[in-house]
């Protein structure tokens, strides 16, 4: 199920999280014209490749953070930014401009050395910003759990009777997107057939589960702020209208 959109207003403007969706791209179209001029090996040159930093940790380090803005296709890129768009915005408003730029790196860091503890030797070079979005989505997960998020009806049967868009809240969204990482990884460690190949799984894994750790002290002395609550499987007569505020639940 593809994310579309949330419906949370933010208090200040999330520059931050413009200069990385903007950083992203530029670098893509760098890559491209890289390519097109006969540089044949960038994912080697600026992807993250484990068994390198392995040899020579230091020499490698920097690829860590490079990797994080390459993209193997418009498609990678495009998956990758409209989640960035969806969720770091309110994750940005929530701890502010520069621990958010801390946030995102440290989900980057946190989903490469994941990746390369389950495949140490490994060769293939690792790009993508998928880890460090991942920590994002785990960040909003905690502030925002029943943020109703809309989503493209992936079942034309069913769009009938629900519409193309529906709407599910945060909490649904990032089970799903865990739940797809975790079955996804463990079946490529096992025998019989694997998933298609080419997805670094236990990056988005461990970028996740950094977030969940690493918000709680990102938004120490910071207020909640939610704007809506998810309200379809809540009564009609039991719903809150509007949002809420509650300065008693500050971090």
């Amino acid at each position: 199920m593809l994310p579309l959109r949330d419906r949370l207003p933010t208090r200040t403007f999330p520059f931050v999280n413009y200069l990385l969706i903007a950083a992203n791209v530029l670098f893509f179209f760098w890559q491209i014209a890289l390519a097109e001029a006969g540089y044949a090996d960038l994912g080697g040159e600026f992807g993250f490749v484990p068994y390198r930093f392995n040899v020579a940790p230091i020499v490698a380090a920097p690829t860590i953070f490079t990797s994080m803005f390459m993209h193997g296709s418009w498609m990678h890129l495009g998956g990758n930014m409209l989640s960035l768009w969806i969720f770091g915005d309110n994750v940005e408003d929530a701890m502010g401009h520069v621990r958010y730029v801390a946030f995102y790196l440290l989900g980057g860091v946190a989903a490469a050395i994941t990746q390369m503890g389950v495949d140490p030797f490994s060769q293939i070079p690792m790009v993508g910003a998928s880890g460090a979005i991942a920590a994002v989505m785990a960040g909003y997960l905690v502030l925002h759990p029943t943020s109703p998020i809309t989503f493209i009806n992936p079942v034309p049967l069913l769009w009938l009777i629900f519409g193309i868009f529906i709407e599910l809240p945060a909490w649904v969204a990032a089970l799903m997107f865990f739940g797809f990482n975790l079955f996804s990884g463990l079946s490529s460690l096992g025998p019989g057939p694997h998933p298609p190949g080419g997805v670094a799984f236990f990056a988005h894994i461990g970028g996740f589960i950094a977030g969940l750790v690493l918000i709680r002290f990102f938004i120490r002395g910071k207020d909640r702020h939610e704007a809506k609550r998810w309200s379809g499987w809540i009564p009609p007569d039991r719903r809150r209208s509007g949002g809420f505020r509650d300065p008693r639940r500050g971090w």
